[in-house]
C-alpha cells in the first residue's frame, strides 16, 4: 500500500498484492518467509517514488539469525502443534501469576516464549532473534532491531520496566544475547540497502525514481528510510481508530478479533489473569487492554472447505436462518488449526447437546451470533477490569465490512458500533511514517476526515442476546444443556 498524506487527509492505494501460503514440510508448519519477503521487493518496485517505508504484521512468531546474519530455517506457524503442552508446562514450573506479573500476556499455547522452549535445539544455535516484521526489516536496511509493540506479545518482554524481562529468560533458560536492542514505534530503522535498491529498479535516491511506502515528498539524504511503524499490525489498527475521545472500545476484526480498550498503563491484577486479558504495547507508551479471539478464521475456513461460495448470497441466506438456533465458543481449541471447521463446528454442538447447524447458510448464522457473543463477554470483561467506561465501539479491519457482524456486535453489547476503517492496519503504518516526518499531529483526526465511516445502533431484543450469553456461558462450565 502507498498513502499520500495532506492537509485534507490520507489517500491510500494499494498497489501490490501476494498470497500468503503457509507450507508444510517434514510435519511441521512454516511460513514461506522468502516467498513474502520477495512480494515486499515486488510492492516497492510498484509503488513509485516516496518518502519512507514501514512494515507491519502479525505478531508471536520470529525468525532465527546466525552469528553471520543468516536465517537458520524458514520461521515456524504459530498454529503448528510443536507447542502443545509447553504453556501448561512452564506454568507450572514458573507459575502463572509469575509469568502475568511480568509480561501481563494472555495465556495462549503459540506465544513466542513457549514456541522458543519447544525448539531449543535451534535456540543454541541463533545469536539474533527477529520478529517478523524486524526480520523483513532487516532484510531491507541491514540494521537490527526489535520493535516494541511487536516485543510485548513474546511474553519476555516486562510491561512495568518497559524491556526485556532478562531475569525470566534467566529462569527459562533462554539467552538474552538474542534479543536486540528495542525501538519505540516511529523511530529510524535505517534506509533501503543498495541491493534492495537495485532489486526493486530504483535510482539513486533523490533522483525521483526511489519507490516505497511513505507519505509526502521528503526523503533524507543518503537513502530512503525505514521507520519502525507499530509493527504489530494490530497496534497499527488502533492507532488509526477514529475515536473523539478516550470512552471507546476497539474490536480489530480480521483473521483474529483482538478486543478491548486504550489504556495509560497495564493493568496485572489477579482477576485480569483469571480473565485471560493481555497488555500489550500500543503508540505513544499506550496499553492496549485486550482479549484475543478466534476471529473471522473460522468462517474463513468454513467457505474453504465449501469451495470459496458467493459471500454475498450466504450472508444473505443466513440473515433469513433461525435466530440462536447454535451456538459455540470460538475460543475453544478446537477451532485453531486449520482443517474442516464445518465439521469441527458440528462435533462441537453435539459435544454441547445442541442440534448441528443444518447447511451452509445455518452455520454461517452459528458462527457470526457466536462471533457477537464473544465480543460482548471480552468488551464486558475488558470494562469491568480496567475500570475503563465505554460508550461506543469502532471495528476496524476486513469484519467492518460484514454489515451482519457489525449489527449483530451492536445488539450483543447494546453499544453504538462505529465500522471502519477496513485497511486500518495501514492507515496507523503510514501516519506513523507521516507523524516522524513532521506532516501529522493527531493521526485519528486524520482518519476520521478521510474514511466512511458506517453507523450501528442497537436493535433487537437484548433479552434473547442475554439468554444466548448465558448458554455459551453454561457450554465454558461444562453444565448440561437446557432442555
Amino acid at each position: 500500500m502507498t498513502a499520500h498524506v495532506h492537509a485534507g487527509g490520507v489517500e491510500l492505494r494499494e498497489v501490490h498484492r501476494f498470497p500468503n501460503r503457509p507450507v508444510r514440510a517434514g510435519g511441521t508448519l512454516h511460513w514461506d518467509i522468502l516467498a513474502l519477503y520477495q512480494g515486499v521487493l515486488d510492492g516497492l518496485g510498484e509503488a513509485g517514488p516516496v518518502d519512507s517505508v514501514g512494515i507491519d504484521a502479525w505478531a508471536v512468531d520470529y525468525g532465527l539469525l546466525d552469528s553471520a546474519g543468516r536465517l537458520l530455517g524458514n520461521p515456524v506457524h504459530y498454529r503448528d502443534e510443536r507447542t502443545a503442552g509447553v504453556m501448561e508446562r512452564v506454568a507450572a514450573e514458573v507459575g502463572a501469576a509469575s509469568l502475568y506479573e511480568v509480561s501481563g500476556l494472555q495465556f495462549l499455547p503459540f506465544n513466542t516464549v513457549y514456541q522458543l522452549l519447544a525448539d531449543r535445539a535451534s535456540l543454541e544455535r541463533a545469536a539474533t532473534l527477529l520478529m517478523i516484521p524486524d526480520l523483513l526489516t532487516y532484510w531491507l536496511t541491514g540494521s537490527i532491531g526489535a520493535e516494541v509493540t511487536n516485543a510485548s506479545t513474546t511474553g519476555l518482554y516486562d510491561v512495568r520496566s518497559g524491556d526485556w524481562a532478562r531475569p525470566l529468560m534467566g529462569r527459562l533458560g533462554i539467552p538474552d544475547t538474542i534479543f536486540p536492542a528495542l525501538r519505540p514505534p516511529g523511530s529510524p530503522a535505517g534506509v533501503l540497502r543498495a541491493e534492495v535498491m537495485a532489486e526493486i529498479g530504483a535510482g539513486e535516491a533523490g533522483d525521483g525514481g526511489t519507490p516505497a511506502a511513505g507519505a509526502s515528498g521528503r526523503r533524507a539524504s543518503g537513502g530512503v528510510p525505514v521507520i519502525a511503524v507499530a509493527s504489530h499490525d494490530t497496534a497499527s489498527a488502533v492507532a488509526a481508530v477514529p475515536a473523539t475521545g478516550p470512552r471507546f472500545a476497539y474490536i480489530s476484526s480480521g483473521t483474529w478479533s483482538l478486543v478491548g480498550v486504550e489504556l495509560p498503563a497495564p493493568v496485572l491484577t489477579e482477576e485480569s489473569r483469571e480473565a485471560n486479558f493481555t497488555n500489550e504495547g500500543g503508540l505513544d507508551g499506550t496499553t492496549r487492554y485486550l482479549r484475543n479471539v478466534m476471529g473471522l478464521w473460522i468462517l474463513q475456513e468454513c467457505l474453504r472447505a465449501w469451495g470459496a461460495p458467493d459471500l454475498a448470497g450466504l450472508l444473505a441466506a443466513a440473515g433469513r436462518a433461525r435466530p440462536f438456533a447454535a451456538l459455540i465458543d470460538p475460543d475453544d481449541p478446537l477451532f485453531l488449526p486449520p482443517g474442516d471447521m464445518p465439521g469441527r463446528i458440528a462435533a462441537y454442538c453435539e459435544r454441547t447437546g445442541q442440534r448441528p447447524p443444518a447447511g451452509p447458510a445455518e452455520t454461517v448464522r452459528c458462527v457470526l451470533e457466536s462471533l457477537a457473543l464473544a465480543y460482548r463477554r471480552a468488551l464486558g470483561d475488558a470494562v469491568r477490569l480496567s475500570g475503563h467506561d465505554v460508550k461506543v465501539v469502532h471495528i476496524v479491519g476486513g469484519g467492518a465490512r460484514n454489515a451482519m457482524l457489525c449489527q449483530m456486535t451492536a445488539d450483543a453489547t447494546g453499544l453504538p458500533v462505529q465500522a471502519g476503517p477496513v485497511e486500518a492496519a495501514a492507515l496507523g503504518n503510514a501516519l506513523v511514517q507521516a507523524r516522524a516526518h513532521g506532516l501529522v499531529t493527531d493521526i485519528r483526526e486524520l482518519v476520521r476526515r478521510s474514511e466512511p465511516i458506517t453507523s450501528y445502533e442497537p436493535a433487537g431484543d437484548p433479552a434473547l442476546w442475554s439468554a444466548a450469553a448465558g448458554r455459551l456461558a453454561g457450554h465454558r462450565h461444562g453444565e448440561p444443556p437446557a432442555r
